[in-house]
């Protein structure tokens, strides 16, 4: 292989390489912060030396040649973007790996070996004096990341990797070796989906989530403490404040209850014994259960006590001087796959923010948010993975349920239980009586989940349309082991939809200055320039369409998605 090296903020060479490998062909690169950037083709090696010079030639590349980075860790988009580069998409060998695999462990040794077919319990391990080290012929090449035995060398996977520009780039191309594995497996998968296409979206989500960390979720931090203040009372200033405020919290609740002894509010135990002295002899004091009761003044406190001290010990003012930087964007860790449901997670709040205080999530001076929500995502997928026709002509309706509730001769209210008893495995009380008739509507559909529920019962894995592994080991009963495969069929894939759509957005709505600043389950919050809010939110419409077709080519059904222009978060209805 020729090795190719361009000067620093010189593009020329690397640029003529990758644009003869087309748009859009993986081209391996590794980052080493400080001294520059390698990359690899089918046939080239290029270093770009000097930081942060090689970092903005390889965004002017993105621009000029628009390849599939290949990239072996998060790191990699996120020292690039942290320069100031722009990158537009992605394979992402643990994205990938865990697509395959179902599985979480995604070291590069481990990841090389699976995909070569070489037993991971042989992977060699750096040890003192290297005295852990398998025994190997080492009459190869000792700069080659690959071992004769096969196995990638431990002192490359433990970061010698990144010892010069040069072992860099044999980094990256031995990556862009192990993503030619994986498309060759992605295509032996059998799903029934495109799970080349997913491999792509699972990839840029990954790339989506680094930007979502850099960009953060703007906050109105005025309005953020006055309504953790309207909660809690002002913001302590000392230890004894705080302890003080506590008390009278407690005591608001306290106050309600009959008996003598100490209560403790935080030990469910003691609050069920509690509300006992007052006649409810519940089996637990859950919210839901609770709130059946509200017109009790110790429980309607109660209620209100918990949600004073969920701010206050999860979003309240050292929340708040932890997570909000300076320039009032709310950041925290984000990951593109949870498990086997495959759906995007974040940490610092960005997942379970209060409903009290969205209205502190504001759009920036000059600009709006364009919001987003998929309606009735979950059965939509159902109809199209299942390829039910009744279920998919349902989904032309704006709202499935209602078609469905006309074909099973019942109520709006009781359709919709039986959907989703259906999908979540649901069949005593009144989702077992919801069910009935659900067969004989719709046959594809029931033998679909039954067949993805007889699969998880005895213990054999199942795959997504998108191709997504799902193991089923474990110690689960089959019945509950039945229940997570067809739930995680449909969750899965529904999934696999939302990270396509909003890579989608992300790409198609990027000229109009539009940044995905939040994915929560099924909703996407678009911070926008004011001047393009509009044309935004019409172009969301068109991406959902694309993503649907690339996600499930020709399934007939019809995805929706509420969509709004608001200057907050509250503002949004439902």
């Amino acid at each position: 292989m020729g090795v190719e090296t361009s000067e620093t903020g010189d593009a020329a060479a690397a640029t003529a390489a990758i644009t003869a490998a087309g748009p859009g062909a993986l081209v391996g690169i590794a980052v080493v912060p400080g001294l520059g950037v390698a990359l690899a083709t089918g046939d080239h090696r290029c270093l770009l030396s000097g930081w942060p010079a090689a970092a903005a030639t390889t965004a002017e590349i993105d621009a000029a040649c628009s390849p599939r980075w290949v990239w072996w860790t998060a790191s990699t988009p996120a020292d690039l973007l942290r320069a100031g580069a722009t990158l537009t998409r992605c394979w992402d060998l643990r994205a990938v790996d865990r697509l395959l695999a179902g599985r979480w462990r995604t070291e590069p040794a481990r990841m090389w070996a699976r995909a070569n077919g070489i037993d991971v319990h042989t992977i060699p391990r750096m040890g003192q004096l290297g005295l852990l080290d398998a025994p190997v012929d080492e009459g190869a090449d000792g700069d080659d990341p690959v071992r004769p035995d096969g196995h990638l060398r431990p002192e490359w996977t433990s970061g010698g990797w990144a010892d010069g520009l040069d072992r860099a780039a044999r980094w990256a191309e031995v990556g862009l070796r192990l993503a030619a594995l994986q498309h060759d497996e992605l295509s032996r998968t059998g799903a029934a989906g495109d799970p080349l296409a997913t491999a792509r979206a699972e990839s840029t989500a990954e790339l989506l989530c680094v930007e979502l960390e850099r960009d953060g979720l703007p906050i109105d931090v005025p309005t953020a403490e006055r309504l953790i203040g309207d909660v809690i009372g002002p913001r302590p200033q000392s230890p004894a404040d705080d302890e003080r405020a506590r008390a009278e919290r407690d005591a608001a609740v306290l106050e309600h209850a009959w008996g003598g002894g100490t209560v403790d509010l935080r030990n469910p135990a003691h609050v069920k014994a509690m509300l006992a002295r007052i006649g409810l002899d519940l089996p637990d004091t859950r919210a839901w259960r609770l709130e059946e009761f509200r017109d009790r003044p110790l429980v309607a406190a109660l209620l209100q006590w918990r949600k004073a001290e969920r701010i206050a010990t999860t979003f309240g003012y050292g929340w708040l001087d932890a997570h909000v930087g300076d320039d009032g964007r709310l950041r925290g860790e984000w990951s593109a796959s949870d498990g086997a449901a495959g759906r995007m997670t974040a940490q610092a709040g960005l997942h379970n923010l209060p409903a009290e205080l969205r209205s502190a999530v504001a759009a920036e001076a000059g600009h709006r948010f364009v919001r987003a929500d998929l309606g009735q995502i979950e059965p939509r997928v159902l109809a199209a993975v299942s390829g039910d026709p009744a279920l998919i002509a349902a989904t032309a309706a704006d709202d499935l349920y209602r078609p469905v509730a006309t074909r099973l001769g019942v109520e709006r209210p009781v359709a919709k239980v039986a959907v989703l008893a259906a999908m979540y495995g649901q069949t005593s009380g009144v989702a077992g009586q919801a069910l009935r008739g659900m067969d004989a509507a719709y046959p594809a559909a029931m033998a679909y989940l039954r067949r993805a529920d007889e699969q998880g019962q005895a213990g054999i894995d199942v795959r997504t349309v998108g191709g997504r592994l799902v193991r089923m080991s474990g110690d689960a009963p089959p019945a509950a082991r039945g229940r997570y495969a067809r739930n995680a069929m449909v969750q899965g894939a529904a999934a696999e939809l939302f990270k396509m759509w909003a890579v989608t957005v992300r790409t198609r709505l990027a000229d109009l200055g539009a940044r995905v600043v939040l994915c929560l389950h099924d909703e996407l919050l678009l911070h926008v320039p004011a001047p393009t809010a509009e044309e935004a939110a019409a172009r969301l419409d068109e991406a959902l369409g694309e993503a649907a077709a690339r996600w499930r080519p020709g399934s007939g059904v019809r995805f929706v998605a509420d969509v709004s222009v608001i200057d907050r978060w509250s503002d949004a209805k439902g």
